[in-house]
């Protein structure tokens, strides 16, 4: 029967479910916005999430990620908005010049030791909406300063090269990428996109998040192995999403086909 095989399918030890969940892209909305890459920051070594707001919002987070990294409650300058203040990457955090220092201690004891943290003095102060990095490579805004330039390939270990995406120049806002993949925003031309692609070193896709917003970075987080996206993100954003970033497992897919094959079998 049929119930007779979703029985055999989810009781074998032999494919645990969380074998294919544990690389997907999940929804989540931090108290009634979307905008979840306002109040988070991810990276492979760590993740920061806003204080406040509802416990709902640090369990998605922690739920995904806790086995392997650290899930830290934080505020910057005293805001919530810490997706937008702040930039980061396995190596490194930079801090804007406005952060107390019992913010940046208690920071500083919540990261692995391996991590770097530190201020930065810069005018264009909200260095998340201007600087945008994976653990290899560092898009910056046009006129940040030299000295913050240095910085970011100091402190983060980068190559840095000033960019616009689509003519804007808040490169952290309207791009999202991993050591993996990217998405960039949905005017990006196909020259530009080629030549993102060959500095950056991973492919790329113009895309949206949160039913057409082309503000990639306020409502997306991505690392390596794990992607959040806004409530309102569809299903076609979301599988885009899992495709570009590889978060799709070959193993997990194998393992749907094989289950959607036996109940189709089952049903004829």
């Amino acid at each position: 029967s049929l119930s007779g095989h979703f029985v055999s399918i989810i009781s074998k030890p032999a494919v645990p479910l969380f074998a294919f969940l544990t690389k997907m892209a999940v929804r989540a909305q931090f108290e009634n916005s979307n905008e979840i890459g306002v109040f988070a920051k991810l990276t492979n070594a760590y993740c920061l999430v806003a204080l406040g707001g509802s416990e709902n919002f640090y369990s998605v987070f922690e739920g995904e990620l806790a086995d392997h990294i650290p899930v830290v409650h934080a505020t910057v300058a005293g805001c919530r908005i810490i997706g937008r203040m702040t930039v980061g990457n396995k190596n490194g955090l930079l801090l804007p010049s406005t952060t107390t220092d019992q913010e940046l201690l208690h920071i500083r004891n919540s990261l692995p030791d391996s991590v770097v943290v530190q201020r930065v003095e810069e005018r264009l102060s909200a260095l998340g909406n201007v600087i945008a990095a994976n653990d290899y490579v560092a898009l910056v805004h046009t006129d940040i300063d030299r000295e913050t330039e240095e910085i970011v390939a100091d402190v983060l270990g980068v190559e840095v090269f000033r960019q616009t995406i689509a003519g804007q120049v808040l490169v952290g806002s309207y791009c999202a990428f991993s050591n993996q993949g990217g998405l960039v925003h949905p005017r990006t031309s196909i020259e530009d996109q080629d030549e993102l692609s060959s500095l950056l070193q991973v492919p790329l896709v113009a895309g949206t998040v949160n039913r057409g917003s082309d503000v990639i970075a306020a409502g997306l987080c991505v690392n390596d192995w794990a992607a959040f996206c806004g409530l309102d993100t569809t299903a076609t954003e979301l599988s885009v999403v899992e495709n570009i970033f590889k978060l799709r497992d070959a193993n997990a897919s194998n393992i749907v086909t094989q289950m959607r094959a036996s109940l189709i079998e089952s049903m004829t």
